[in-house]
This record gives C-alpha cells, sequence and structure tokens, in this order.
C-alpha cells in the first residue's frame, strides 16, 4: 500500500495547525476562540491520523507476509510439478515366468527380473543400465545369477551420430537387443540366436551410430571379446565364451559392424559381420569370425521373421573338434488375429559342430499362440518338438510384461 499521498495531508494539516496557533494572538476574541476549537479538532485529528497509519502499516506488513508465504508455495509446487513431468530420470523393466515340460520333465522358473534404469544429463548425454537377476535366486549352488546387461553413455556427437561407451549390447541379429517378452512369439527364445550368435550377449567398449538417410544406418563397435574354453566337453562352444564382462580377459579385442535398412514400413534388412583377434585370449591364438544377416516384415498382421548366421574359427584344435565352423538358421511365419491375439509357427536349425562330418545339426519346430491382454502384457503357449540330433517334444507356458 503506498502511504505517500497520505503523508502529504497530514503534513498539511500540520502546518495549518502551526499557523493558526502563531497568529492567535492577532485575532478577535471570537476569532481566538474558533481558533482554539479548530486546534483542538486537529490535534485530536493528528492522533487518530497517526494510530491509522500505524495500523496501516501492520497490515501491509502482514499483506506482504502473506503474499511471501503463497509465492513461496506456488513456487514450491511448480519445482515439484516440473520434477514429476520433465523428470530427468526413468525407470523400467520387465520379467517372464516359465513353465516347461519336455519329455515329461517339467519345470517351473521365474527366468528372468529386469530393472532399466536410464537417465538425462542434457540433451546430447544419457545414461542407460539394465539390471537382470536371472532364475529368481543367485549365490553359491543357486541356479540364478545377477547381471549387470548394460551400463553406457550416450552421447550426440552430430545431429546423425551417436557415441557410447560402457556396457552395450552387440548389434547383432533380431533379440539381442531387443528382447522383452511381450515382443516376441514363444514361450522361450529361439534356439538359434541362442547358441550360434549367442544372445543375451554383451560386452564393453566403444560404439557409434549413424544414420544415413531415413531408414539406412550402421553401427561400429570396437569391444571385449569371448574366451572360449580350449579343451572338455565346451571347448569352443561360442555360448560358454562369455565373459560378461565380469574381470574379463581383454588381451584380444574384437571389432563388429552392422547396417541396417528400415525405410520401408514394416521391413527391416540388417546384415552384421564380427570379427575377434582370437577368440581363445591369447591361450591358441585362433581368430574367429561371425556373420549374421536377418530380416523382418509384417503387413495387415502377417508377418516373417527370418535369421542366418555362421562362425568360422581358425587353428586346428577348433576343427578337431568339429567345432571350427558353426552356424544356424530359423524361419517363423505369424498372424496377429487382432491386438489380443496371434499364431506363430518357427523352425530352427543350428549346429555347433558343423565342421565335423557327422549328423550334429539340430532341429526344433515350435508352434503357438500369443494372447496380449494389454500391450505391455502377454501369456504364451506353444507346442514344442525337438528332433536331428537331438529328442524331446512336449509343450511350454509363460507369462510376461515390460514397463
Amino acid at each position: 500500500m503506498n502511504l505517500k499521498p497520505l503523508t502529504i495531508a497530514i503534513a498539511g494539516l500540520l502546518s495549518m495547525g502551526s499557523i493558526f496557533s502563531s497568529n492567535a494572538s492577532e485575532t478577535s476574541p471570537a476569532n481566538a476562540q474558533l481558533l482554539d476549537q479548530l486546534k483542538k479538532q486537529l490535534e485530536t485529528q493528528q492522533i487518530q491520523i497517526e494510530a491509522l497509519i500505524k495500523k496501516v502499516e501492520r497490515n501491509e506488513l502482514k499483506v506482504k507476509s502473506t503474499d511471501e508465504k503463497i509465492e513461496a508455495t506456488v513456487t514450491a509446487i511448480e519445482d515439484n510439478l516440473s520434477s514429476s513431468v520433465n523428470s530427468k530420470t526413468t525407470i523400467g523393466g520387465y520379467g517372464e515366468l516359465h513353465y516347461n515340460n519336455i519329455e515329461d520333465k517339467e519345470s517351473i522358473d521365474f527366468h528372468r527380473f529386469v530393472l532399466f534404469f536410464a537417465h538425462e544429463f542434457t540433451d546430447s548425454i544419457r545414461l542407460f543400465s539394465e539390471l537382470e537377476l536371472e532364475h529368481a535366486f543367485s549365490g553359491e549352488g543357486k541356479p540364478g545369477e545377477v547381471e549387470l546387461e548394460q551400463a553406457y553413455i550416450e552421447m550426440d556427437l552430430t545431429e546423425s551420430t551417436t557415441m557410447k561407451t560402457g556396457v552395450f549390447l552387440i548389434p547383432v541379429g533380431i533379440t539381442n537387443e531387443t528382447h522383452e517378452p511381450p515382443t516376441f512369439y514363444g514361450v522361450e527364445r529361439n534356439p538359434v540366436e541362442k547358441n550360434i550368435i549367442p544372445a543375451t550377449w554383451w560386452e564393453a567398449g566403444a560404439g557409434f551410430n549413424t544414420r544415413f538417410s531415413d531408414g539406412l544406418s550402421a553401427d561400429f563397435a570396437i569391444h571385449s571379446g569371448l574366451n572360449v574354453p580350449t579343451d572338455g566337453s565346451k571347448a569352443f562352444l561360442i555360448r560358454s565364451g562369455r565373459q560378461k564382462v565380469a574381470k574379463a580377459n581383454a588381451d584380444s579385442l574384437a571389432y563388429t559392424a552392422r547396417i541396417k535398412y528400415t525405410a520401408m514400413l514394416g521391413l527391416e534388412l540388417a546384415a552384421t559381420y564380427q570379427i575377434q583377434t582370437d577368440v581363445s585370449q591369447g591361450a591358441l591364438g585362433a581368430d574367429a569370425n561371425l556373420f549374421s544377416a536377418h530380416v523382418t516384415y509384417s503387413n495387415n498382421g502377417f508377418g516373417v521373421r527370418a535369421l542366418y548366421a555362421a562362425w568360422n574359427i581358425s587353428g586346428s584344435e577348433a576343427a578337431l573338434v568339429g567345432r571350427d565352423s558353426q552356424e544356424g538358421f530359423y524361419i517363423e511365419p505369424s498372424y496377429r488375429i487382432n491386438d489380443k491375439f496371434g499364431l506363430f509357427a518357427r523352425y530352427n536349425a543350428w549346429d555347433n559342430n558343423a565342421g565335423d562330418a557327422d549328423e550334429t545339426e539340430m532341429k526344433q519346430t515350435n508352434v503357438g499362440l500369443n494372447y496380449w491382454p494389454h500391450e505391455d502384457v502377454v501369456f504364451k503357449i506353444d507346442i514344442e518338438n525337438r528332433f536331428g540330433a537331438q529328442d524331446g517334444s512336449g509343450f511350454n507356458l509363460g507369462v510376461g510384461y515390460q514397463f
């Protein structure tokens, strides 16, 4: 409240009282009496005005204090809303429970429980991480493991090029980078990408992604490599060579390059080539090369996935056990009936002993149904038949989610 006009008016009244007082002796008795009354009235008004000023000042202070409190409250609410709506830290995850009944061997397993954590430091610098518990219970003598699958910093170098450093998934195959349960058919992940690629596969290093144009991109990464056993029943088995960046031997690095095309709606074409400078990490000097190519296509509910992957490993030691060559492929047609139900069939064939003259190729078919009560929740059932160098038949049930 502005007190300046009131102050000026009071000063004027007081000045008038002073003038009247100084000239009282020069007036008539009647005028002197009148002036005396006016003087008393002015003195009374002065007291009232001073009391009013104090009251107004007190009220002004209260108003100011209330305004400050309201302003502070509004600021806190705005900060809280900003923090909630524009949070730079996000949490997600996925999980899946499986029931398997193959050749009368029954098991139930909460196969994976995964949490994602991401944070945006700036518009061009981000953190991505993934923590996973496999088989529900880890520890000495227990079937489970706690694993750090991803933990990397991603930076935008230009509008079309990004760089990431840390622990990340290798850019290869269909399911290695995208394997949340609602995104694929069948209870279990396909055995070709599991045993040949081998998904899920992560390493530590640096990677680059460049988008040349709409729908055409390339990836290149320098990272830690596999360290396969060189003797025993698991000698040169690719899946057994994953070090999972756990005090990993880094004597020999690996290099991965991928080209991917997605310009046509519903279509993805990709090919990956990887060089392992020594897949035994100095034990034998055995270099290895991986080639993988895949296609996915969907249109009006109909879909198909197909993938081929092959390893070539140098050295007589790998050839001696028939594992200098390892390869596999699968094809998976599907039909999405509506947004709730989908049918699929998959034929898998792979051989981790393809360099051997013996018949060691494993084959497997899966036919089943997915039901999505929500786009991020899925129930699955499939019939499985194993043949070739393996036997067994039965069925699988599963439930999975992502958020």
